[in-house]
């Protein structure tokens, strides 16, 4: 499952801990399969994932460097020079997102990325719905401010 790896990949930022972590993660929903109670098997998988990475990380208790090699290539462009701008941008981006809270990169990434419902966010995260769409916006207000050229004026989010 492509989407149980992106959201480990984004939560520990490391490829390899985020392969070791969604194998734990099947692994713990192969022997819970017994449990599970209908729905989407999606959403509980990834809630497994996720709480399996939160495990991790609690477990580390320190920075994990980030290793831009391993995430999403880039697309290959006709014109060099706006394959270049087009990879700074993308990189600039990865970057932004690499340097949200916790909450706010696992939320963004289920929503923009991954591509799920509030509600779906909801029950991976285990937070009421309203919680996911304070978290989305102020993710993407963190983002647009992150992203913001250098010679606006930033302004601090509290």
């Amino acid at each position: 499952m492509r989407s149980a790896y992106n959201l480990a990949r984004w939560l520990v930022r490391n490829g390899d801990d985020a392969e070791d972590i969604v194998q734990e993660a099947f692994l713990k929903a192969f022997k819970a399969l017994d449990s599970f109670r209908g729905g989407d098997a999606r959403v509980w998988m990834l809630s497994i994932v996720r709480n399996t990475a939160m495990n991790f990380l609690r477990s580390r208790k320190q920075d994990v460097a980030i290793d831009m090699d391993q995430l999403e290539p880039a697309d290959p462009s006709p014109n060099p020079e706006q394959g270049l701008l087009e990879e700074s941008r993308r990189e600039q981006v990865r970057r932004a997102i690499a340097r949200l809270e916790p909450e706010f990169r696992e939320t963004l990434v289920l929503r923009e990325i991954e591509g799920f419902s509030y509600k779906e966010i909801a029950a991976v995260l285990d937070v009421p719905t309203g919680t996911v769409m304070s978290r989305l916006s102020r993710a993407r207000q963190r983002l647009l401010i992150e992203l913001a050229p250098a010679k606006e004026v930033r302004h601090e989010l509290p």
